[in-house]
């Protein structure tokens, strides 16, 4: 591993130089769809996540309900998400439009060789390994 100026081994610091580097990857397969990973990320967990409210999205996607807001809002200028009254007049619930699933299905096959681009680099073995690890620290780790 090479020894990086200000580390001291602190593991967020690693993981978010790592995460820059991953999310670089596969916002270039991304770049002709013109979203990011991050709204990638986001229309696939909306489009799982049909009517489903901002705050129930944002806790999926472990983010801040007004950090949530602001990265949509790039996202309704594109057409591709629209934000509608909730059952709940307090409430307001996230739907993908037509356009957004057409946009979500254009990019999945693109999303597909950032994986596989990915696995070529680190290892199949290790990207399994790296999720595991990911996905137990997910479960490990509170939510607030």
């Amino acid at each position: 591993m090479t020894p990086n100026a200000g580390d001291l081994g602190c593991t967020c610091y690693r993981l978010r130089r790592t995460a820059r580097l991953i999310s670089r990857t596969y916002d270039l397969f991304l770049a002709p769809c013109g979203i990011s990973i991050g709204q990638f990320g986001m229309l696939a967990t909306l489009n799982a996540m049909e009517g489903e409210s901002i705050s129930r999205l944002a806790e999926a996607l472990k983010m801040e309900r007004t950090t949530l807001t602001r990265n949509l809002t790039p996202l309704q200028k594109l057409g591709y998400v629209v934000i509608e009254q909730g059952p709940d007049k307090r409430a307001r619930s996230l739907r993908l439009t037509r356009a957004g699933k057409k946009a979500l299905a254009a990019a999945m096959p693109r999303w597909g060789a950032a994986q596989l681009s990915l696995e070529k680099q680190l290892g199949k073995q290790q990207v399994k390994l790296l999720n595991a690890t990911l996905d137990h620290t997910l479960d490990r780790l509170p939510n607030s």
